[in-house]
């Protein structure tokens, strides 16, 4: 019973998420070469300190997006801890960041949706407040 515990505890200390995000949303989202899933997206791994993740964002009409993130990113406490009973957790004392957003490019000659533009607030001058009334004034 101890035994499955401790295995249990290490295997949920070890594991690392992030959110992927793209703007615009529902982009197709490939891991390491693999699709996945489609943006926002929840990467959960067990890969050591230092490992790269590659990241492909597709989505019609918009540019490719590649790129990469490390585990090095945040500390960990529960491998630390682990850590000082058994050396292994030390290996995924760091994790990724809690979430990461990726603004795609809109291909050149596509037609892309238009984003409302916010109107400024109207700006109205008001008078100053009149002065309180001084003592043994009429």
């Amino acid at each position: 019973m101890a035994a499955t515990c401790t295995a249990l505890v290490f295997s949920t200390a070890c594991a690392s998420s992030t959110v992927i995000r793209s703007d615009p949303s529902g982009a197709t989202v490939y891991i390491d070469g693999s699709k996945v899933g489609q943006t926002p997206y929840v990467h959960t791994d067990t890969k050591t300190v230092s490992s790269t993740t590659r990241v492909k964002l597709r989505r019609e009409g918009y540019e490719d997006y590649e790129t990469f993130f490390v585990r090095n990113e945040e500390f960990q406490v529960g491998p630390c801890i682990g850590g000082f009973f058994v050396l292994v957790p030390f290996l995924w004392i760091m994790g990724y960041k809690p979430e990461r957003l990726y603004e795609l490019t809109p291909l050149s000659g596509a037609p892309v949706a238009p984003q409302q533009q916010q109107q400024p607030e109207p700006y109205i001058l008001t008078p100053p407040p009149p002065p309180p009334p001084t003592p043994g004034s009429p």
